[in-house]
């Protein structure tokens, strides 16, 4: 398995004190031993290749998960937990120019059923997971950001939506004080546990007759006759078609197509102690709202329903224990000056892990060229929760051959390669030095 980042990056030391992980214990998959067959394989146990699972056995399919490592282990097991709008990092009028119109409306659908199709797995399957906040708010960082949140204020009106857009001096009545300077609310999306949504989701697949494994990480991949065959450390696959949901934690090799056509992002994420009300009076900052701000190295925050604080960011560009305990500082700096009054406040739990994106920073989602019934979906630039679970059940449909019962705009779906092959990391230093001029 050929990786680009260093095996520090993919061991235990980055999810080391992961706030999630004391919230709900993992259930207990067995190990793939031996040979087993099914209609479609999917590598990887986290939203996407969970939720591909679970509508497939739902229709009757035969269907194997291997997840590499233990549930709940890789992205979908510790993110921020912001089911919103996303998975593309362009803007709408940008789509429009490279894709076209209606290829973009249909995108910009899909994201709005992404987050009503996660609520729907949640009422549909009775999962508790900690659901909170009324929407998504944008915190505008300068006043050029203030502009940009207003005209996007007045374009969501136009369409027949409803935001919310606060000035600075309704900011603090609303439970959001800071040095903000304007916000924009959007009623889609709320906040949850991913960990207790993705071991509910996963239940579901189970009882819907989907066979999960753990620390089954797919060896190799190869194909045979008219379907493949999956090498695990102790055990095979034989299956007709395979679904790759990596996202990532894929691999160059598994398939090599993907070789350079991915690029791996580090996002690092803390929790506070639960706050007094004292404590949150002091800062003015009594919302549950999940909220980021308008930085293109955003900064994404949320107090949880026990008024512990999560706060995260963009911006680590190297794996090792030393580069890991710089960017948990610069997490800390970064929270003290945002919220001062919470200057003393501890930090009790501290992580990182991997988004993912691509070259024209749109998901992929669809057919593998090349490979006859392989499919993946991965890159969705740090929106998971929804985008994921949606790429599973779109893929779902896609494997049976049938045309998917919700959006899908497959004229976006182009995965092209970055420049340096393995090398492209290169390519982020100077990326987020650019970036984080324009903050």
């Amino acid at each position: 398995m050929r990786r680009i980042f260093s095996d520090y990056a993919y061991g235990s030391g980055p999810r080391t004190n992961c706030w999630w992980d004391e919230t709900i214990a993992a259930p207990d998959w067995p190990v793939l031993q031996g040979e087993v067959s099914a209609d479609v394989a999917v590598i990887g146990g986290g939203f996407t290749g969970i939720s591909a699972a679970l509508h497939l056995a739902e229709s009757g399919v035969s269907v194997v998960v291997l997840e590499a490592e233990t549930p709940g282990w890789g992205a979908s097991g510790r993110n921020g937990g912001f089911c919103c709008l996303g998975g593309s990092k362009l803007s709408g009028g940008t789509m429009r120019r490279v894709f076209g119109k209606s290829a973009a409306d249909t995108y910009h659908a899909s994201e709005e059923a992404a987050v009503h199709l996660v609520r729907g797995l949640l009422q549909t399957h009775g999962i508790d997971a900690d659901i909170h906040s009324h929407g998504e708010t944008q915190l505008a960082h300068n006043e050029k950001a203030v502009r940009r949140l207003q005209a996007e204020a007045d374009a969501l009106r136009q369409a027949g939506e409803e935001p919310e857009f606060l000035t600075r001096d309704q900011l603090a009545e609303k439970g959001l004080n800071g040095s903000f300077h304007a916000a924009l609310t959007t009623p889609v999306g709320f906040a949850l546990n991913p960990r207790k949504y993705l071991f509910g989701l996963s239940k579901a697949a189970q009882d819907a007759g989907a066979r999960v494994y753990q620390r089954s990480a797919a060896q190799s991949l190869q194909q045979a006759g008219r379907g493949y065959v999956i090498e695990t450390i102790q055990g095979v696959v034989r299956a007709s078609k395979v679904v790759l949901a990596t996202n990532g934690y894929s691999a160059e090799d598994l398939p090599g197509w993907l070789a350079g056509r991915y690029m791996p992002a580090q996002s690092t994420i803390m929790v506070t102690r639960p706050l007094t009300r004292a404590e949150l009076d002091a800062q003015g900052w009594f919302s549950h709202q999940m909220a980021y701000d308008t930085r293109n190295l955003l900064h994404y925050f949320r107090l949880m329903p026990d008024n512990r604080f999560l706060f995260g960011m963009r911006g680590g560009l190297l794996a090792s224990p030393r580069a890991e305990a710089g960017i948990r500082r610069k997490l800390r700096q970064d929270f003290e000056a945002m919220f001062p009054a919470w200057h003393d406040v501890e930090t009790t739990h501290c992580w990182s892990g991997m988004v993912c994106l691509s070259r024209n920073l749109v998901p992929f989602i669809g057919p593998v060229p090349e490979h006859p019934g392989m499919l993946a979906g991965l890159c969705y630039h740090g929106n998971g929760v929804a985008m994921g679970s949606y790429a599973g059940r779109l893929l779902s449909d896609l494997v049976q051959g049938a045309a998917p019962k919700l959006p899908y705009a497959p004229m976006v779906q182009k995965m092209a390669r970055f420049p340096f092959g393995r090398a492209r990391r290169m390519l982020m230093p100077p990326a987020y030095a650019v970036l984080g001029l324009m903050d």
